[in-house]
């Protein structure tokens, strides 16, 4: 009898967080619940944006009511950029923020990072990707030196695979059975 082992998968995808300049004083703790979420922060970077460079990145949002008032409040100080990654990164960062109103949030979802650290509804604490498209934008605008690859899939991940990681995993394997260590961790 035969044992199936299923077939391997690379669950990577990135998304970008930002602590905004009113909570920036709180960046230690929300990056531990970030990686106690199960996140890995590939980069981050301190900045402060000038209110250009804000209307750029919320470019989608311009003509709506809140935008100038977005604009002042994103370029007012610090920010804290983090491209995250996980599996289902974006759906997972969205999750765990909350909804984009802070007072709506404590009603809804108490223990969302946007209804502990917000404050309104624009004053919110922390930005998110909303989809995976954006977020590869919103990484590229902060951080332009990234190196943003499509995470492979089917038959594009097998031939990684078994390219690259089956090779060194076997050369690996062999030395460690011809060693033969008495205690091999």
């Amino acid at each position: 009898m035969e044992v199936l082992m299923p077939e391997p998968q690379i669950y990577v995808e990135r998304t970008l967080a930002i602590i905004k300049p009113d909570i920036i004083d709180k960046e230690e703790e929300i990056e531990d619940l970030i990686l106690r979420s199960g996140f890995h922060i590939i980069q981050k970077r301190k900045l402060q944006l000038s209110p250009e460079q804000c209307s750029n990145f919320y470019a989608e949002q311009f003509g709506k009511e809140f935008f100038p008032n977005l604009t002042a409040y994103m370029s007012s100080g610090p920010i804290l950029a983090m491209v995250l990654a996980r599996n289902c990164a974006v759906s997972f960062w969205k999750e765990l923020l909350g909804p984009s109103n802070s007072l709506r949030a404590r009603i809804t979802h108490p223990h969302s990072l946007r209804a502990l650290y917000g404050t309104d509804e624009l004053r919110n604490g922390l930005h998110g990707s909303l989809s995976i498209s954006s977020a590869e934008k919103e990484i590229r605008f902060i951080f332009p030196e990234a190196i943003l690859e499509p995470v492979p899939t089917g038959q594009r991940a097998r031939d990684y695979l078994n390219l690259y990681v089956k090779p060194t995993l076997l050369a690996g394997l062999t030395a460690l059975c011809k060693e033969k260590p008495a205690d091999p961790m």
